[in-house]
């Protein structure tokens, strides 16, 4: 199905957003915009390990996310990081001029079966989001990933941090499942995730408090997995970015979905 010397080619959509403050003093105002990508840490582990990721940032996903099997052909894997479903089924032409557009999510579904690899990471706006915005339960996706989607606010904020646990050993968690046995250090806490239900034929490699938090599949002939917290800020703070097991884990995550190892 691929196109071999797009192997290795992986398209992470989102993980950015743009803010917008008020600035009020005295009688007078003023507003700044800044824009903000979570994924730094990430995308440089990737270059890091030899993996080309190519970043659609969240305003972009709308009008240029792939919604052709054709274009979906170019990668070898497609990374979805707190971007809700609106973004992947609507458009400026849909939205402004009622034109119909090919329903993307459904063609990334049929895409993954066919022998693509998909990861949907947590946040904010991933799974089903907070208060449901994200709202991917009601989508073809939930029908592909290891994991059931709540048809709620599935947020599980833990202000304290929690540790995970590690379920099973499997080559995505091989060398990580020595290195974390061997570490003296304190592993970093994680500060919350989305929380979904394994499904029956899903391998479960990490968990937290029984909810997982790394899960894989292989789903016709295509791959799926979910991270369900996140690869940046809030949920991901620095000293687990830093930590060399975020590297190694993700590193081996994205290579088993591009069937690099």
């Amino acid at each position: 199905m691929k196109n071999a010397s797009k192997v290795g080619k992986v398209l992470l959509a989102g993980e950015t957003w743009v803010s917008r403050s008020i600035h009020i003093k005295g009688f007078d105002e003023f507003s700044s915009t800044t824009f903000h990508n979570g994924a730094l840490a990430f995308l440089s582990v990737m270059h890091k390990y030899g993996i080309d990721v190519v970043q659609m940032p969240a305003h972009q996903v709308p009008d240029s996310f792939p919604r052709s099997l054709e274009e979906l052909n170019d990668y070898s894997a497609i990374i979805l990081s707190d971007i809700g479903s609106n973004s992947l089924l609507l458009s400026n032409e849909l939205w402004l001029k009622s034109r119909s557009i090919p329903n993307a999510i459904d063609i990334l579904s049929k895409w993954v079966t066919a022998g693509g690899s998909l990861l949907m990471v947590g946040g904010y706006l991933s799974f089903q989001g907070f208060q449901g915005i994200a709202n991917f339960s009601n989508t073809s996706l939930n029908t592909v990933l290891p994991v059931l989607i709540s048809q709620f606010d599935d947020r599980v904020e833990v202000p304290q941090g929690f540790e995970f646990k590690i379920e099973k050993e499997h080559i995505i968690t091989q060398n990580f499942f020595k290195t974390f046995n061997k570490l003296e250090q304190r592993i970093p806490k994680l500060l919350g995730y989305n929380r979904t239900s394994l499904k029956a034929k899903s391998d479960l490699l990490l968990s937290i408090n029984n909810d997982p938090l790394l899960a894989v599949c292989e789903i016709g002939n295509g791959r799926t997995a979910v991270w369900t917290s996140d690869i940046g800020p809030h949920w991901c703070p620095p000293e687990f970015i830093t930590w060399t097991g975020y590297e190694e884990l993700l590193s081996n995550l994205v290579s088993w979905l591009i069937r690099k190892i």
